[in-house]
């Protein structure tokens, strides 16, 4: 009895966990799974990606939710709506916008002359032009007093406030005064900062200038990342030292231990030590994705793995994902195009489902 009863909460956190895609094929609209067949069939003429485990689907000209199952769980009655985060989705009404739980109630929150979308518990508001946050009870825990506050990375987000440039964590806490000119994305206690026309990293509170730099990209989690010098981009690392010389004319972050470079009007990948894996040949060339995987593009674009074979046919055009800054493979499929047709592909370039779309949107959960 008990394994069964194992197995019955496995299968069912299996069904509501796994991740779907919006798709729509004529006018119509269904969500796919990852091995290509409908979770929910093609039936709405207007629907939203799964986000928090609820879509919005249209029914006439009112706004409901749908569960994983395709099961109504909020009836359409709204004039809009948006998307669900930390258990509650911006809505309109009768010209109105708020919040609602999941249980399709509305949750109170302070004034704002602007409804934000929540994001990891935090959700934005703005009082007499200036932005704070409020966590999912509808408390404020940053008060609105500045002019900017971009999404959050992590526990970490810019902020602007005078035409200064610093970071908060999610409590209101300061982690870099505002009093620089531009200002990167926090990552293990160091960012990138610009002060006047001199770029230079902030660590441990303190501003270290890097002289002749003219350009920091975002660390975004690594250990390296790019910058550019004369005109020439390299590799530094977060104390500031040049690991990679500046010596190519582009480049793009690393993963899976390789990184972009391009040297002309090419491209090819480079080790962390700035030797190169795959020689310069390439139009354009994106980075690699956990699965091994990255875009290089001949006339369309292909997929290469590590060693730089080209292991799926250049025969497509890539777009980002909206939710990834990266294109190219994420968790295991790529969104891709052809002949007007959009659809996904597995590590193997196989077409999920045997089956092109006039849209699909990235999978969700």
């Amino acid at each position: 009895m008990k394994k069964l009863l194992f197995s019955f909460l496995f299968l069912s956190q299996f069904a509501f966990g796994q991740e779907l895609a919006l798709v729509r094929l004529g006018d119509i609209y269904g969500y796919i799974k990852k091995d290509g067949t409908y979770a929910i069939p093609l039936k709405y003429y207007s629907a939203k990606s799964f986000s928090d485990g609820l879509a919005a689907f249209r029914d006439k000209d009112k706004w409901g939710f749908v569960n994983a199952k395709g099961e109504v769980v909020i009836q359409p009655t709204y004039d809009d709506a948006k998307y669900f985060n930390s258990g509650i989705c911006v809505v309109a009404k009768d010209k109105k916008w708020f919040y609602i739980n999941k249980k399709g109630e509305v949750v109170s929150t302070p004034p704002t002359e602007k409804y934000y979308d929540f994001d990891d518990g935090i959700a934005f508001f703005k009082m007499m032009d200036k932005v704070g946050a409020i966590n999912t009870k509808g408390e404020i825990v940053i008060q609105p007093v500045y002019d900017i506050i971009k999404p959050f990375e992590g526990n970490y987000a810019r902020v602007r406030q005078n035409k200064k440039c610093g970071i908060i964590d999610k409590t209101g806490k300061v982690i870099v005064e505002p009093a620089y000119d531009d200002i990167g994305d926090y990552s293990k206690g160091v960012v990138w900062a610009k002060l006047g026309d001199t770029y230079g990293l902030i660590i441990s509170g303190k501003f270290n200038v890097l002289p002749g730099i003219n350009k920091i990209w975002d660390f975004e989690g690594q250990s390296l990342t790019y910058a550019r010098k004369d005109k020439k981009v390299g590799f530094i690392d977060m104390a500031g030292n040049w690991v990679i010389e500046p010596k190519f004319d582009k480049a793009r972050a690393f993963r899976n231990g390789l990184a972009p470079v391009c040297v002309g009007d090419k491209w090819g990948y480079i080790d962390t030590k700035g030797n190169f894996v795959v020689q310069p040949s390439y139009p354009d060339a994106e980075v690699f994705s956990d699965d091994g995987l990255a875009p290089v593009k001949v006339d369309q674009w292909g997929f290469i793995n590590k060693t730089g074979q080209l292991v799926i046919p250049a025969q497509y055009d890539i777009t980002a994902f909206l939710s990834f800054k990266e294109k190219g493979f994420v968790g295991g499929v790529a969104r891709v195009k052809k002949d007007k047709k959009w659809g996904f592909i597995d590590t193997k370039g196989n077409l999920l489902g045997n089956q092109w779309y006039e849209n699909a949107e990235p999978f969700s959960k």
